[in-house]
C-alpha cells in the first residue's frame, strides 16, 4: 500500500517538471505550468531556457512570478525583446522546444479552451481569453497540457476552440499548416494521458500512486481508452517535494 506523502497538485506538478529536459527552450505560461518549469529548473534541468509572453528570455526568477508582467521575469533575464519578436522570431519560427499550457477545458483531441464556457454569444462563464496560446500550441516543437481533471474540465467537445490540439484527428494539425507536433502530453492530478499515434485520440497511458483507473474515467467526459502497459508514476521524491512546497509557500 503506498503511503501518500504529497498532494495531488504536488504530483501533478513534479509529474509535469519531469517532461523537461535540461537545455531545453521553454515557453512558459503562468499557474501551474510556470510552478513546475521553476521546478524542473531548480532539480534536474538548470539549463533550461525559460521564456515568458512578455519577452524575457532566458528568465531565472528566485520566486514565482505573480504575473507575465512582475519585474523579478525582466530583472533576471538574459534579455527583453518585444512581444512582437517573441512571436515573430522566436516562436513563430518554430524555435521554441516546448509549450507549457493550461485549459479549463481540453476534449479527447486536446484541443483548448480558454475563452468562454457556454455558447460564445451568451456564454455562461467568460475565461481568460487566448494570450499567446494559441500560437504557442501552433508553433511550438511540442505542447505539455498541465491540468486537474474533472469531468466539467475534459469534455467530449470544447465549447470553443481557443489553442488547437489535434483538430478532429489525424492530418488536422497538417492540413491547417500548424508548424508543431501539437501536445505530446497532458499530465493532471490524476495521471498522464497521451495522443495515439494513429488517431491522435487521448489515450491514458498512466496513473499517479493510488489513483485507480475507474477515477480516471469518471472524471472524463468521453469513454477514455486506456493503455494496456498502463504506467504508474515514480512519486515524487524528497528533493522536489521540497522546491515544490519552497516555490508554492506550502515549506
Amino acid at each position: 500500500m503506498t503511503t501518500v506523502t504529497w498532494t495531488s497538485d504536488e504530483i501533478m506538478t513534479v509529474t509535469a517538471s519531469r517532461s523537461l529536459r535540461d537545455g531545453m527552450s521553454c515557453f512558459v505560461g503562468i499557474g501551474l505550468p510556470s510552478t513546475a518549469a521553476n521546478v524542473a529548473r531548480r532539480t534536474h534541468a538548470p539549463g533550461l531556457w525559460m521564456i515568458y509572453e512578455s519577452g524575457t528570455l532566458g528568465t531565472v526568477p528566485g520566486h514565482l512570478p505573480l504575473s507575465i508582467g512582475d519585474g523579478i521575469l525582466a530583472d533576471t533575464a538574459d534579455t527583453v525583446v518585444s512581444v512582437p519578436e517573441v512571436f515573430n522570431y522566436w516562436l513563430q519560427a518554430g524555435r521554441i522546444d516546448v509549450g507549457f499550457l493550461g485549459a479549463a477545458q481540453l476534449d479527447r483531441y486536446a484541443n483548448i479552451n480558454t475563452t468562454v464556457i457556454g455558447d460564445y454569444a451568451a456564454p455562461k462563464v467568460r475565461l481568460p481569453g487566448a494570450g499567446g496560446a494559441p500560437e504557442i500550441a501552433a508553433s511550438c516543437r511540442e505542447v505539455v497540457v498541465i491540468m486537474r481533471h474533472s469531468r466539467r474540465a475534459f469534455v467530449e467537445k470544447v465549447d470553443f476552440v481557443t489553442s488547437v490540439g489535434h483538430g478532429s484527428g489525424p492530418g488536422d494539425r497538417e492540413r491547417l499548416g500548424l508548424r508543431g507536433a501539437g501536445p505530446v502530453r497532458v499530465i493532471t492530478d490524476l495521471g498522464v494521458l497521451e495522443p495515439d499515434p494513429l488517431t491522435r485520440e487521448l489515450v491514458l497511458t498512466g496513473v499517479h500512486p493510488g489513483v485507480e483507473v475507474d477515477a480516471v474515467r469518471e472524471a472524463t467526459g468521453w469513454d477514455l481508452r486506456v493503455a494496456g502497459d498502463l504506467a504508474v508514476t515514480p512519486a515524487p521524491t524528497d528533493a522536489e517535494l521540497s522546491v515544490v512546497r519552497s516555490l508554492t509557500g506550502a515549506a
